[in-house]
């Protein structure tokens, strides 16, 4: 829900279907089938999975870890909703958006557009969902004033960077491969820990890092909220992401950032963001499981039916083969 000046110049709020409440029957873990993107056969010509989504739902299901009954389905957002982050010039130029609410912990199994800004797309990213989120949070409820972004994708996070430019209400980790795409020196400047990796950083080091900056970063700032963008194009062998994490160290990478913020008691969104490989669906789906595993996801964060949702994020999809919806 966004805040507009009425005409007495009081501050009102407009109605959003997106802030709902989540019966305790639902796991928070965010999906909707439109995450599955598919344009008479012409998907199969982009680097990316375009059913990567579908396929970790269907691993989860076949684990018994979800039923179709137990998870939240996105819901689409209206433009009033959009106009929380996007310019209306913007929105013109795209198609509709799908926004999931979730409480507590929460997964959503699609998302991470952080190349997109308010004002503009960029690497696959036609909404800025990121900042989305975190300006609901902001807006709706409270007590959730300061936010963290952990951002682990190999691309440097420069959309919601250039949306939090000034904002010291957001400390931003990113870390990334150097080397790649964007490098927005611009959008670096809003990066409060910043660690840039080379080509072929391997598990040893890559997790000794993330285990180091994520702790920093969260003992320099204790945030109300973490939103965690966990691309899997670290993995070996992804055509974009230029590093070599093992399937194993991304499972353990997730761990280590659920972990830091269970020990602070923080609640923390994760999004999956960009992953070019067949196999980086079963690599998500493993790492949720890994998560219940340890005791670091589950039932126990699902208390207060009909209570207000924690966390938001928005992802969406688009007939419109111009129009591009994973991050990198």
């Amino acid at each position: 829900m966004s805040l507009k000046e009425d005409s007495e110049g009081k501050r009102s709020s407009h109605h959003s279907q997106l802030y709902t409440s989540i019966p305790r029957t639902c796991m928070p873990i965010v999906y909707h089938p439109d995450y599955n993107i598919t344009f008479m056969g012409l998907e199969k010509l982009h680097p990316f999975d375009a059913g990567k989504w579908g396929k970790v739902i269907h691993f989860l299901k076949e684990e018994k870890f979800i039923t179709d009954g137990s998870i939240v389905e996105a819901l689409e957002a209206t433009e009033e909703d959009l106009l929380v982050v996007h310019t209306k010039r913007y929105l013109n130029r795209l198609k509709a958006g799908k926004l999931a609410v979730d409480r507590g912990w929460a997964i959503n199994v699609g998302g991470g557009f952080h190349h997109c800004s308010s004002d503009r797309g960029g690497g696959f990213c036609a909404y800025a969902d990121i900042t989305l989120a975190i300006k609901f949070l902001f807006e709706r409820v409270e007590g959730i004033s300061r936010a963290t972004i952990i951002d682990l994708d190999a691309h440097q996070g420069n959309g919601h960077e250039r949306d939090f430019l000034d904002d010291r209400r957001v400390f931003i980790m990113d870390m990334y491969n150097r080397y790649i795409y964007p490098g927005d020196g611009y959008a670096k400047r809003a990066i409060k820990r910043k660690v840039e990796l080379d080509w072929g950083t391997e598990d040893s080091e890559y997790l000794q890092k993330v285990e180091l900056h994520s702790e920093g970063a969260l003992n320099e700032v204790r945030p109300d909220i973490i939103v965690y963008n966990a691309g899997t194009d670290i993995l070996d062998g992804d055509p974009l992401g230029g590093l070599s994490i093992s399937p194993q160290g991304i499972v353990k990478r997730d761990e280590i950032v659920f972990r830091a913020a269970r020990r602070r008691d923080i609640p923390i969104l994760m999004v999956t963001s960009g992953g070019y490989q067949k196999k980086t669906a079963r690599i998500i789906a493993d790492s949720i499981l890994n998560l219940h595993q340890q005791g670091l996801i589950g039932a126990e964060a699902l208390e207060g039916e009909g209570s207000s949702s924690l966390l938001t994020s928005m992802m969406c999809s688009s007939g419109s083969v111009g129009s591009k919806f994973t991050a990198v």
